[in-house]
């Protein structure tokens, strides 16, 4: 089994940073009306994203979904243009038309995130059959949520994926929540990791908030699929430290458990193991986190400066224009 050694522990470390730094900034954009719209953060998933990303090739497959920022990111994405894409401007992924929820580079191996539930993992699915049909080598991730699994979407894309034996792992994100509505009252089996014997699949389930067992388990899967042993169903049991979206103020949970889980906070643990094994010590994680926060500062100013879409370019990019002179 495939193991984080010191360096990869430190930078994963610094990539969730990364991504909770962004994520944080982006709220208060939000607060103070930089940005409009909505948009659903990943404070608390973040190790769910980059521990999983690790485990790949660099040119290996990923899809997202609505709560995307962290997938993107971990994948490698530059956080100025991910910025500037949710400011709505001209130099973002998408020119500024795509948002929170619609960004992706092909570059990168990012096929996308998209604002339908489950809505990308039948995507997933095409893009590792492609990939089989090619005999590429590479291996697909489809990121979802628990709520996704109720989707007949998810459950079609399963199928197919095992049936044809794909290279694909279906990761599920199981935060508990699907917006409001807590696991244990959507399904009768709220272990997502045990449906996958109905399509003659593993499923494992993991602590989605440890780094390295998340690595661990999902270097596992992948390196099974890429042999040609078909899809691996990981739920990477985690927790959102802040609501379904800007809105939502989780007036559905406790006090209790959220504080619960605040105890469980994948920065701290992977930043007590960093210290515990002596990998770093405080004063060289402290100049790492300013570097972090830095970055983020300067996606922020970034994004602020870039203009704004060409009004004369709104019918670029789309299937058809319309004549309605």
């Amino acid at each position: 089994m495939a193991r984080m050694n010191d360096a990869m522990l430190l930078d994963a470390w610094r990539r969730m940073l990364l991504i909770r730094r962004f994520e944080e900034a982006v709220a208060d954009a939000f607060a103070q009306g930089s940005v409009v719209g909505t948009a659903h953060f990943c404070m608390g998933q973040e190790a769910s994203a980059v521990g999983t990303i690790d485990a790949l090739r660099p040119d290996d497959l990923v899809t997202s979904n609505h709560r995307g920022h962290g997938h993107f990111l971990a994948k490698g994405a530059d956080p100025k243009r991910l910025m500037a894409e949710l400011f709505g401007k001209a130099t973002g992924y998408a020119g500024g038309r795509g948002g929170s929820q619609h960004v992706a580079d092909f570059s990168l191996g990012f096929l996308g995130s998209h604002g339908i539930t489950a809505g990308m993992i039948p995507v997933a699915t095409g893009a590792a059959l492609s990939q089989k049909l090619l005999g590429t080598g590479r291996v697909v991730v489809a990121f979802f949520g628990d709520g996704a699994t109720g989707q007949g979407a998810f459950h079609e894309a399963v199928n197919i994926g095992a049936a044809w034996q794909l290279p694909i792992v279906y990761l599920c994100e199981n935060n508990l929540y699907a917006m409001s509505t807590p696991v244990a009252e959507s399904f009768r089996v709220p272990e997502v990791a045990e449906r996958a014997c109905a399509y003659g699949i593993p499923g494992v389930s993991v602590d989605g908030n440890d780094i390295e067992a998340v690595h661990e388990t999902v270097h596992e899967a992948v390196e099974r699929a890429r042999l040609g042993g078909g899809p691996t169903l990981v739920e990477a049991r985690t927790y959102r430290f802040c609501g379904h979206s800007k809105s939502d103020m989780c007036e559905y949970r406790t006090d209790e458990e959220e504080a619960c889980w605040l105890d469980r906070d994948p920065l701290i643990i992977a930043e007590d193991r960093i210290l515990e094994r002596e990998i770093a010590t405080r004063a060289e994680l402290d100049p790492l986190a300013e570097q972090v926060s830095a970055v983020v500062d300067e996606a922020a100013r970034f994004a602020l400066g870039s203009p704004d879409p060409d009004p004369a370019t709104v019918a670029e990019g789309v299937f058809a224009e319309f004549d309605v002179t």
